[in-house]
């Protein structure tokens, strides 16, 4: 948990904690934010937050956790606001920027926390569609990848 002295960053993003990993869905109002979350939540993902997310730093990693007004509650278009256990709080390990889709294949980037965190944590970034029914799947992709550094630059066999 974030120690009271420490600086947050109150955000416009969901997240949600795949295993142990925090995915942050960074995004404008109707980029797919919480319809992606329901996704992955559907697949065994936990929600940490839903359209407002707070940012912070404890021992040197960044993290996320929910607002406490809106903790364990996530927007469904076309139904509501339902209620869903939640984890609090996550070790961010993926950050994906939901909007068009970047490069076929792009060059690693590192996302960029806000400044008020004075974060030092090299955690990947991403640009996925949320809309495409494979952005869980490349979420997914991406953690394996970035956790066992199993990308490859070329597809020519050795």
């Amino acid at each position: 948990m974030s120690d009271a002295n420490m600086p947050e960053a109150n955000i416009h993003a969901s997240c949600v904690a795949i295993g142990s990993s925090g995915v942050l869905l960074l995004g404008p109002s109707g980029a797919g934010k919480s319809d992606l979350a329901l996704r992955l939540i559907e697949e065994g993902a936990r929600l940490v937050a839903d359209d407002r997310t707070i940012l912070f730093v404890s021992k040197g990693a960044l993290h996320a956790k929910a607002p406490a007004s809106i903790k364990g509650l996530l927007e469904i278009r076309g139904l509501g606001i339902v209620e869903l256990p939640v984890r609090m709080p996550a070790k961010i390990a993926l950050v994906v920027r939901l909007g068009k889709e970047g490069a076929r294949l792009p060059h690693q980037r590192i996302y960029q926390a806000p400044k008020i965190l004075e974060a030092r944590a090299q955690v990947p970034l991403i640009a996925l569609n949320a809309h495409f029914a494979s952005t869980p799947a490349k979420i997914r992709a991406a953690l394996a990848a970035f956790s066992d550094q199993s990308f490859r630059d070329t597809f020519h066999l050795k």
